[in-house]
């Protein structure tokens, strides 16, 4: 038997089976995003959805190391059982992968996420965290945002995460690998331009200091300012959203800046 017939032969007794989808996201257990996207993958696998019990945006890639993590079960919308912790989204995946969950899944999606993650943003994102995590426990992974963060109609965002989600469970993913998927949000009526395979843009951020005193005059600070924007460079995930296509920029941990290592060989340290 060819590879490709063994290949064919294996998927199709998965899909008899199921595939065991992994949820997880950063806005926690009851935001609407999550929801949206159990409902759009539900054709694809079986689904576990296992999420924060409150929101961890901007969590970054935490690990929860220093206090203990607990887990119960919550009630989705259709009285579906999930499983939700006190840690963040890379706690969700690694407790799930390392024992809570009976079966070791298939896949991991992180979202749908409440505003985009473009660019620089993977840096801070819990959602991204997500998938980063199940890249480290060697699993394929996707995670998806929404470009708003006011609209709560996920709807193009959750097709548009089925539509990658079956093409990885078909295709798979080079080992380390994972993909981040950001959809536009388009006025009612409006329909995507497609889909653009993208690389990752050059965030600009307009943060600012803002400087309060408390009751007894000690001083305390937010860190706040306008959204960030972007440059807006074509193949960009941020020119891709910006211009009405969903953005797949497809990523890995390894950070070397592998073109620098010659150069720093020559330094006298």
């Amino acid at each position: 038997m060819s590879g490709c017939s063994r290949q064919e032969t294996r998927l199709s007794a998965e899909r008899e089976a199921g595939f065991l989808i992994l949820l997880t996201n950063d806005d926690g257990i009851n935001a609407p995003g999550v929801e949206a996207l159990r409902q759009a993958l539900a054709p694809l696998g079986r689904l576990v959805v296992f999420a924060p019990d409150h929101n961890w945006s901007a969590a970054g890639h935490t690990k929860t190391m220093h206090k203990p993590l607990r887990v119960s079960h919550a009630p989705l919308p259709d009285g579906t059982e999930a499983y939700t912790t006190t840690g963040a989204p890379s706690d969700c995946v690694a407790l799930a992968l390392l024992g809570i969950l009976p079966e070791r899944p298939d896949l991991v999606v992180s979202g749908i996420n409440q505003g985009p993650n473009l660019g620089h943003d993977v840096t801070y994102s819990g959602t991204v965290a997500g998938a980063m995590e199940a890249v480290i426990f060697g699993l394929p992974a996707v995670a998806v945002s929404l470009d708003s963060y006011e609209s709560h109609d996920f709807s193009l965002a959750a097709q548009a995460a089925a539509r990658v989600v079956e093409q990885v469970l078909t295709r798979g993913l080079p080992a380390g690998v994972f993909l981040n998927v950001n959809a536009p949000c388009l006025p009612a009526g409006s329909e995507l331009k497609g889909t653009a395979i993208t690389r990752m843009g050059r965030r600009v951020y307009r943060d600012v200091l803002i400087e309060r005193q408390d009751p007894r005059g000690r001083p305390y600070y937010w860190i706040g300012g306008d959204p960030p924007g972007g440059h807006p460079d074509e193949g960009t995930d941020i020119w891709a959203v910006a211009n009405g296509y969903v953005s797949v920029t497809p990523m890995r941990l390894d950070l070397t800046a592998d073109e620098v290592l010659p150069e720093l060989r020559t330094w006298e340290f």
